[in-house]
């Protein structure tokens, strides 16, 4: 499945971040936690050169706790801090706060130097669609800050957001890339939500999120849909949409029906706590 989306104010949101960056001492970069490395705009890392980088493994608690700890260790190896965290929780801004003076305490120290006291640091919020920038955003703030939404592309323009004495944010648009280079990236977008569910074929999506359950995680699909049995996906799917009553007149089976379902249901973390994509193994 060939996934190609960038709508036109992608690219005017990449510029608009061009010229942006300048104005920013820290750079927080969300990512799904579920597929850690495919929810990574590239671009980010050659825009944020030079700047204080955070990430946030965002929807942690959906994903896999071996893996989120496999992922903190990559990233970290890669000289970024790494926070895993659930952005509907407001119990975890103070441990961000708290990561934030400890990533720009160089910046204050030169600011004091400088007889500069009390500037707050300036940080932008980056990520790809639906990896929750606002969601975080307005548990950081404490309000509604943010536009949020469970579709991609619903903050369309940047919004400088004082959060306290010590914080600016600034708000942008989700970004992808314009070509998906590897095609499984795209498919892992597409199940996450993070691709427009209107141009995708949810069928076949549907059915690469079967193969994948019964490799990787069979315990959680015969947990999710009882008597389940066989290992071949396309039998599995069938078996869930009868299941389920996924069926139109004459018994005919609903499968477009039951692909939403079956794509809600990881969605939504009724499988249980579920990672795409595994850490590579430490150099």
């Amino acid at each position: 499945m060939n996934i190609q989306w960038y709508p036109g104010h992608m690219t005017k949101a990449r510029r608009q971040m061009q010229e942006d960056i300048r104005l920013v001492d820290l750079v927080i970069e969300l990512i799904d936690a579920r597929i850690p490395f495919s929810s990574r705009n590239p671009d980010i890392d050659q825009l944020s050169q030079g700047k204080y980088r955070l990430i946030l493994m965002n929807k942690a608690d959906l994903a896999d706790e071996e893996q989120n700890r496999k992922w903190m260790t990559y990233f970290q190896n890669k000289g970024f801090s790494v926070i895993c965290l659930d952005s509907r929780t407001k119990g975890e801004m103070k441990r961000i706060s708290g990561e934030i003076k400890k990533i720009c305490i160089q910046k204050t120290l030169r600011d004091q130097a400088r007889g500069i006291k009390n500037r707050p640091v300036r940080a932008m919020v980056v990520g790809i669609p639906n990896v929750g920038k606002s969601t975080f955003i307005n548990s950081f703030a404490g309000r509604a800050a943010a536009k949020t939404g469970d579709r991609p592309g619903v903050t369309k323009g940047k919004q400088w957001i004082r959060l306290n004495k010590d914080v600016e944010l600034l708000d942008t648009p989700g970004i992808l890339w314009p070509k998906f280079d590897d095609e499984e990236v795209g498919t892992r977008l597409a199940l996450i939500g993070s691709v427009n569910d209107e141009i995708l074929n949810r069928e076949e999506l549907a059915l690469q999120m079967i193969a994948f359950l019964l490799s990787e995680y069979p315990r959680a699909l015969r947990a999710r849909y009882e008597d389940i049995v066989g290992p071949e996906p396309l039998a599995v799917y069938e078996q869930i949409a009868r299941k389920r009553g996924c069926l139109r007149k004459g018994e005919e089976l609903d499968l477009e029906k039951a692909a939403r379902l079956i794509l809600d249901d990881f969605r939504q973390g009724r499988f249980g706590r579920i990672t795409l994509e595994e850490a590579p193994e430490p150099d």
